[in-house]
């Protein structure tokens, strides 16, 4: 059986030493759904919403939450970022979000990217909630990762 990366030679749990790996120029993407009825797309195109634009609130709390990723999931590194973004896009049945997180560093975003998607979809559920109680978030997924031992595109 192939030797379990984040367990030490106890059966601990331990962060992986990522300290021999090469630095190369790592970038991941992340996607997720905010499904939302008419009536809440219409009051988000007329910026007739409670507290506010809920799709740039949610943009800058993704972008905070790539910078944090460290502070939320217990084994991740701590990374310097030399880019995190956050795009929204209304659709037909609701928002479209896309992260993209980018590091020159020993080890990937693929976590920086997909709690940024995840925080924004949060956002808007948060801001919108009073407007539509039955809002779901859906479809929280890796789409391309790009720089570290093998890339990976979701097909």
């Amino acid at each position: 059986m192939t030797k379990l990366s984040h367990y030490d030679d106890e059966g601990r749990i331990s962060m992986v030493d990522v300290g021999q790996k090469d630095i190369s120029v790592r970038r991941a993407v992340a996607a997720a759904k905010v499904l939302l009825n008419d009536a809440t797309l219409d009051a988000i195109r007329q910026k007739h919403t409670p507290k506010g634009d809920p799709l740039e609130i949610a943009r800058i709390a993704g972008i905070i939450a790539a910078k944090r990723t460290s502070e939320l999931i217990p084994l991740c590194h701590q990374i310097a970022l030399s880019k995190a973004n956050v795009t929204v896009e209304i659709v037909e049945d609701g928002i479209e979000l896309t992260a993209e997180a980018v590091t020159s560093s020993q080890t990937g975003v693929e976590m920086e990217a997909l709690t940024a998607v995840s925080v924004a979809a949060l956002t808007i559920y948060d801001m919108l909630k009073a407007v539509q109680r039955d809002i779901a978030i859906t479809d929280i997924r890796l789409i391309e990762k790009t720089g570290g031992k093998s890339d990976y595109r979701a097909g």
